[in-house]
């Protein structure tokens, strides 16, 4: 049997009100949020008893989702927020936007700081990567003509 889609892809946040206002700004929309604790929860994920903070954003399409997470129990266990673009595992997610300058600039004033530099692939895209809030690495590609 084949896949049938991607749902989404989890971040865990320590400011879910934070990051939710960020993907807002970034053009997401809040799909709900709720709270996932309890003994079938902790079954799933292997953490045993837990309760986590959850908000779902949806990207405008209606096709991709983001799930925010903040863990209350149990605590957090490790920090990748600061690793380079070549780490192993699980790092950045990529956004197509409208226009990339605009982009940006809504965005710095939610903490925003661009890595590297804003560059044009051929005729084809331009590309950059963010830190957004709490240091998540974010893609930005804007495809040309």
């Amino acid at each position: 049997m084949a896949v049938k889609r991607m749902d989404n892809v989890g971040i865990v946040v320590e400011d879910l009100e934070g990051a939710i206002d960020f993907f807002r700004e970034l053009g997401l929309e809040l799909e709900g949020r709720g709270a996932i604790e309890g003994e079938w929860a902790g079954r799933v994920t292997g953490l045993g008893d837990q309760h986590v903070e959850i908000a779902m954003m949806r990207t405008p399409d209606g096709h991709s989702r983001l799930e925010l997470s903040r863990f209350l129990t149990p605590p957090v266990v490790a920090d990748h927020r600061t690793a380079p673009v070549n780490a192993l595992g699980y790092l950045r997610v990529m956004f197509a936007v409208d226009d990339i300058d605009d982009t940006l600039e809504r965005l710095r004033p939610r903490g925003a700081q661009l890595v590297g530099e804003l560059v044009q692939y051929q005729d084809t895209y331009r590309l950059c990567y963010i830190r957004g809030p709490e240091g998540l690495l974010i893609g930005l590609a804007q495809e040309l003509g």
